[in-house]
């Protein structure tokens, strides 16, 4: 099987995952309902509604440049991706992610599955490389939904699980989707985010995908857990963790990204980065990150050894509970070892710099929208 039609399959993996998500999200809202318990109901459904709302505004922002771009529209055609104007109208009802993914599983089928006929290496070097642009912008709203709807849904869900003794099958279907999503996502991202950058080396698969996502499962798992125990002991944390992300979305306003091609857009996309620094380490545009990352970890060290010992503090009469202890032991396994994978991969498993060879510059002067926003990360 060749690396093209496994990456194929893969998005097939990533469809289930993230239909799964939203399914499972909305019938347990439809379960909280019928159990006349609607603040849970309320909650679960304003996080589905958030994910899906922003992940439409940029999905359809970047439909519309791609439109308006005489680069990537030259001729002034009336559809790109075989999404014409008035078809953008169906982004609205939260199809936006739904049409990405169809469009990429049809034109993926057509290159992979499909025999070839006498195409050139330079017409199929286009075709591959649309299909990445496409692959790219979805991977972008992928994330951004991840930490929208998958990471504060786990949290509501662990909240309720662990703070009101209340247990059932889709509860914990919902945790078990929400956990593989975000996982799933946040490899995705990465890996395309290297393979847009022809100056640094494409992230191999095996021993370095294996670490960054055990050093991303193991942080934002423990965090997620300490917020969690935080909660239980105030919900007045909701306010702290509210401070927390108007803090990092100002830290992100100062860094004066250039993500996107409106203000507005820009302001939201400076939110949303806001949203994901509460859960994770992001790199906002591609400078030396290694102090910003020291403090992140420092901070996220400090939550995560005093939610645990708050809790044993406040509520003594925990202290030997099974629940507290098994809490407590995972928040500080799943730290260490999130820790250790930071340091290996960083040390010893990032892919480095190369250097440019000169035929890489046939791919200057018509770089696309969507590899030009992945790249704007990475912008110093």
């Amino acid at each position: 099987m060749t690396k093209t039609s496994m990456r194929w399959l893969l998005t097939i993996a990533g469809v289930f995952l993230y239909v799964g998500d939203i399914w499972t999200d909305i019938v347990l809202a439809v379960k909280y309902f019928q159990e006349e318990q609607y603040v849970w109901t309320g909650f679960t459904v304003m996080f589905i509604l958030i994910g899906l709302l922003v992940t439409q505004i940029f999905s359809y922002a970047w439909y519309w440049d791609d439109l308006n771009d005489p680069l990537l529209n030259p001729e002034g055609k009336k559809e790109i991706s075989d999404m014409s104007k008035p078809g953008l109208v169906v982004l609205a009802f939260g199809l936006g992610i739904f049409t990405r993914y169809y469009h990429l599983l049809k034109e993926g089928f057509q290159v992979v599955w499909t025999k070839s006929n006498g195409d050139g290496v330079d017409k199929l070097r286009e075709v591959h490389k649309k299909l990445f642009c496409v692959a790219t912008d979805l991977s972008m709203l992928k994330l951004f939904e991840t930490f929208l709807e998958s990471a504060p849904q786990l949290l509501l869900q662990l909240y309720i699980l662990l703070g009101h003794n209340e247990v059932s099958v889709m509860q914990c279907l919902s945790v078990a989707f929400s956990f593989c999503n975000t996982a799933w996502s946040l490899v995705d991202y990465r890996r395309c985010l290297r393979r847009s950058l022809p100056h640094i080396r494409e992230m191999p698969s095996g021993l370095p995908t294996a670490m960054y996502l055990l050093y991303k499962i193991c942080t934002i798992t423990s965090l997620i857990l300490s917020y969690s125990l935080l909660l239980i002991l105030s919900i007045y944390t909701t306010v702290a963790l509210t401070v927390l992300w108007l803090l990092a979305t100002i830290w992100t306003h100062l860094l004066e990204t250039k993500f996107c091609s409106g203000r507005s857009l820009e302001f939201l996309y400076r939110a949303v980065v806001g949203v994901i620094l509460t859960f994770t380490f992001f790199n906002v545009k591609g400078q030396d990150t290694k102090v910003a990352m020291t403090t992140y970890y420092i901070f996220y060290t400090v939550i995560n050894i005093m939610s645990p010992s708050l809790m044993a503090l406040l509520k003594p009469e925990l202290q030997t509970s099974t629940l507290l202890l098994t809490i407590s032991g995972l928040i500080c396994g799943c730290s260490v070892l999130g820790l250790v994978c930071l340091i290996l991969y960083y040390v010893q498993l990032h892919p480095r710099r190369v250097q440019c060879e000169e035929d890489e510059v046939d791919g200057l002067g018509k770089e696309t929208k969507s590899l030009a926003r992945i790249k704007n990360f990475l912008k110093p």
